[in-house]
């Protein structure tokens, strides 16, 4: 479901994109660290976006690190790691432990038991030390869960359920923060959720599977449906950045607005291409076959 919160490049500069690839390399090299090569497989750039986000606010002291990886062996790459770091690689862990644990559950999945099974002991570990994180997620998961098995179809519901996760896992401290970053959180969270759903239509119709949208989108002309999605995500994006303007940031600043400006339309702006450019080829083939005949 991640994989929507990222910077768009071609409008960041170079220095801030070596800097966003040393927080990104910093997440991957500590879950290595504290998760082991399976946690390496849980990064992902939505949490690299937190890590910039709270690093700025609490102006956390940060090490810079140079090492190799896996992936790219043949020099050592900048990476900025630091407690914040630590967090989200852990909250990360979490989501992925319960992510198997539904695929069992729901659907008998062997992987999903043997993933789950298999960082259990670290999950053990963090929910000793997160547990109002932990508690948190669990029953939101629970809860979208009993959504999707019930086919649920308001979206504000079920995607306000994952919103209740991003907004918990956003609340590093208690503090003044607390109530701007849970909203901030949620808001994204909400977005993440729909653009997945909206991403995923084509192919969940074809399946047959479940999809919050599917409902809306049967009901209504192409043209409406797609408006109507723009429009959720316009809202759930301007709730965010609202939030986030009156956070005191000043560090990275300029990463954070691309991502929030730019960057999280990447996915959206890449399906509306392939969309027309679908069209256009069905055209083409259409009015070949019609001067064949």
């Amino acid at each position: 479901m991640f994989g929507y919160v990222k910077v768009f490049k071609p409008e960041l500069k170079m220095k801030d994109f070596s800097k966003y690839k040393a927080y990104y390399c910093g997440l991957c090299r500590t879950l290595k660290e504290r998760h082991g090569r399976f946690g390496q497989m849980t990064l992902t750039y939505d949490m690299t976006f937190l890590i910039i986000l709270l690093t700025s606010l609490y102006e956390e002291r940060t090490k810079h690190e140079l090492h190799r990886c896996i992936v790219h062996p043949v020099k050592k790459h900048d990476m900025l790691i630091n407690e914040i770091t630590e967090y989200v690689s852990d909250m990360n862990i979490v989501l992925t432990y319960y992510n198997f644990r539904d695929d069992w559950e729901d659907e008998k999945s062997v992987a999903g038991f043997l993933g789950a099974e298999f960082i259990k002991s670290d999950y053990k570990r963090i929910n000793n030390k997160y547990k109002r994180q932990c508690k948190v997620i669990k029953s939101s998961l629970v809860k979208l869960s009993t959504y999707e098995s019930a086919k649920e179809y308001s979206i504000d519901l079920v995607a306000g359920t994952f919103g209740e996760i991003m907004s918990e896992l956003f609340v590093y401290r208690k503090d003044r923060w607390e109530d701007d970053l849970r909203k901030m959180g949620f808001y994204l969270g909400k977005y993440i959720y729909i653009m997945d759903a909206y991403e995923d239509l084509e192919k969940d119709l074809e399946k047959g599977s479940y999809n919050p949208l599917s409902a809306l989108y049967k009901k209504c002309k192409p043209e409406d449906y797609e408006a109507t999605c723009k429009t959720m995500l316009n809202m759930m994006l301007a709730e965010c950045t609202n939030t986030f303007e009156r956070l005191p940031l000043v560090n990275d600043i300029d990463i954070l607005r691309n991502i929030l400006y730019e960057g999280v339309w990447t996915k959206y702006d890449t399906i509306q291409t392939e969309n027309k450019e679908s069209k256009e080829n069905n055209k083409t083939k259409k009015c070949k076959r019609n001067h064949e005949k």
